[in-house]
């Protein structure tokens, strides 16, 4: 052969090889990932923990598109139809309003979502056994344990009369969490503060009423908003020395005085898992939506100590894990 035809021919196959990882990164499934809050490093390592177990990591086996819609909510219709538009294998959809709008989005394309309220109820499937139709995930039940985390809070301090509900006037479950928590004061005959924030500046003025109105104590309603202002929200309760309970325990272990509810990061796992499983082929339709079977209470004593105040025994014989 001569040198010529040589070099010819292994120039040819040097250039074919970019060629053939080219169109093997095209055939890779790609996720769309919508979600209504901001980003969150340790949310993204569970999702992508749970795909791993699936056998998927991202970069090899998958790409994934990500949509934040930072608190804002009306912005979610327009990246589901762009996720649509860019023809993704399936969506991720990350609490009830990206789920409503991946779900108005397309008829066709999977859905995996988790959602803090009642799947049905919202209109996302029409059973929890048999999802039917696109959509399939996971219910966190945040919606549900509202007055029961009211109840918590009102047993760690008694002598708070006025007790504040910090709610999202752009989340569609509001009104039900008011009026569910409204009941359980009424219960303990505890007057309720309501105090609504969609933006970061309307969570300081919302502190600053709290102040104003001398409530003796805080819950944080289940939001993808106001979770995502973790870091905010407890340096503002600790600032003006407010006692606060919040959904997750990572509010806890960033400072926060209690948490309970189901672990946001196993919930992200389990959107990994299912969006693993759709790809290899199983339907949202027969995949039942999974339910939490067991809630965590994590109490920060350090905080608790802070605020002057003695966690009842009762409260921490029935603490998952307490932070000393």
């Amino acid at each position: 052969m001569r040198r010529r035809d040589l070099l010819a021919l292994v120039g040819g196959a040097t250039l074919a090889v970019p060629l053939v990882s080219r169109a093997q990164r095209e055939a890779m499934p790609v996720i769309g990932f919508l979600s209504p809050g901001s980003p969150d490093a340790s949310n993204i390592a569970a999702f992508r923990h749970g795909l791993s177990e699936a056998g998927y990591v991202e970069g090899q086996d998958l790409a994934i598109q990500y949509r934040w819609a930072e608190g804002h909510y009306d912005r979610l219709p327009a990246m589901a139809a762009d996720l649509v538009g860019r023809k993704v294998d399936m969506i991720v959809a990350t609490a009830s309003p990206a789920a409503l709008a991946a779900k108005n989005a397309t008829s066709t394309i999977p859905i995996v979502f988790h959602t803090g309220d009642d799947p049905v109820a919202a209109g996302l499937v029409a059973s929890l056994a048999r999802p039917g139709g696109n959509l399939t995930g996971t219910s966190l039940l945040n919606v549900e344990l509202a007055a029961k985390r009211f109840e918590l809070l009102s047993e760690l301090v008694p002598q708070a009369r006025v007790i504040a509900l910090l709610v999202n006037p752009k989340n569609w479950q509001t009104e039900r969490v008011m009026r569910d928590v409204q009941e359980a004061a009424r219960t303990k005959a505890r007057q309720l503060l309501i105090l609504k924030a969609g933006t970061e500046s309307e969570i300081d003025a919302a502190f600053a009423a709290l102040v104003s109105s001398q409530a003796g104590a805080l819950l944080v309603g289940a939001d993808p908003f106001l979770s995502g202002r973790r870091e905010q929200l407890v340096t503002l309760a600790s600032r003006h020395a407010v006692p606060a309970i919040y959904q997750y325990r990572e509010f806890a272990e960033a400072g926060g005085l209690i948490s309970y509810g189901l672990s946001i990061t196993a919930a992200y796992r389990q959107d990994g898992i299912y969006a693993g499983r759709v790809l290899k082929g199983e339907k949202p339709a027969d995949l039942p939506v999974q339910e939490p079977t067991t809630f965590e209470l994590v109490i920060n004593l350090k905080t608790a100590a802070a605020l002057g105040l003695t966690v009842p025994q009762s409260l921490l014989a029935r603490a998952d894990e307490i932070i000393e």
